[in-house]
């Protein structure tokens, strides 16, 4: 995985060999491509993105119908979406 390599000094303390090999990944580089992709997103598959789209396209008909029909008032939608 890593081509850094850092082999141990004669007398050498662990202590010291890890600082030196902490200082070697941070001037490679390395650190940052591995939080770059700590929250990487995979992304969904087809199936899951057409499920999605359906059940928004659902929401949003069951929502106009109950504005409609007086079940519920818009007032009521616009304080549920800032919470």
């Amino acid at each position: 995985m890593s081509d850094i390599e850092v082999k141990r000094k004669k007398g050498e303390s662990f202590e010291a060999l890890f600082r030196r090999f902490t200082r070697r990944i941070q001037q490679s580089g390395k650190p940052l491509n591995v939080r770059a992709g700590r929250f990487f997103a995979r992304t969904p598959n087809k199936n899951k993105v057409h499920e999605s789209a359906i059940r928004r396209l659902e929401m949003g008909e069951r929502r106009e119908y109950m504005l409609k029909t007086g079940k519920i008032r818009e007032e009521d939608l616009r304080a549920a979406k800032k919470r």
